[in-house]
């Protein structure tokens, strides 16, 4: 039997590297975007990479402000999520040129959400045939391309994604 080894998991697993407190209130209070993987700051919201995506590219867009509840928002919050989501597509079109995409919330624990206490949407860029054994039979998925380097490719589309109009929220 062959094993595949990702002891990067383990740390995730057992939480011994999860932040105190809300990433999403935490990491846009500081000046560290590259390191921390915030690719955009609206006004009301942000755009930054899953640390432990689902597949290459999966981005999530954020409010600033803490709330569980699509009701918690303001009509101008959820504005503007929708116009970053929209540009975080756009971006990885032009960064990866994925077959589809997954966009959605995961509202409360038994949702899935990891972090319940602050709404947030995943962009997850979709291939043909990115569903394979590795993912049915082992519970794994194969993330070809680290955070930082995902960062750096999807700097420049996420710039051009912006340009004109409403969609630089």
């Amino acid at each position: 039997m062959d094993r595949i080894w990702a002891p990067w998991r383990m740390t995730y697993i057992e939480g011994s590297n999860k932040p105190d407190g809300c990433i999403f209130c935490d990491f846009p209070e500081q000046d560290r975007d590259v390191e921390l993987h915030i690719l955009h700051r609206g006004e009301r919201a942000f755009v930054i990479l899953n640390a432990y995506p689902y597949t290459n590219g999966h981005l999530m867009v954020a409010p600033y402000r803490h709330g569980s509840d699509l009701d918690d928002l303001t009509v101008d919050e959820l504005q503007e999520m929708m116009l970053l989501t929209r540009r975080c597509v756009n971006a990885l079109k032009s960064a990866f040129g994925p077959d589809g995409f997954n966009i959605g919330m995961n509202m409360g624990h038994v949702a899935g959400a990891g972090i319940a206490d602050h709404l947030h949407m995943h962009i997850v860029p979709r291939w043909n045939g990115d569903t394979n054994f590795m993912a049915v039979c082992g519970d794994v998925r194969v993330v070809p391309q680290n955070l930082s380097a995902t960062y750096e490719r999807l700097l420049g589309p996420f710039a051009k994604a912006g340009a004109g109009g409403e969609a630089d929220a």
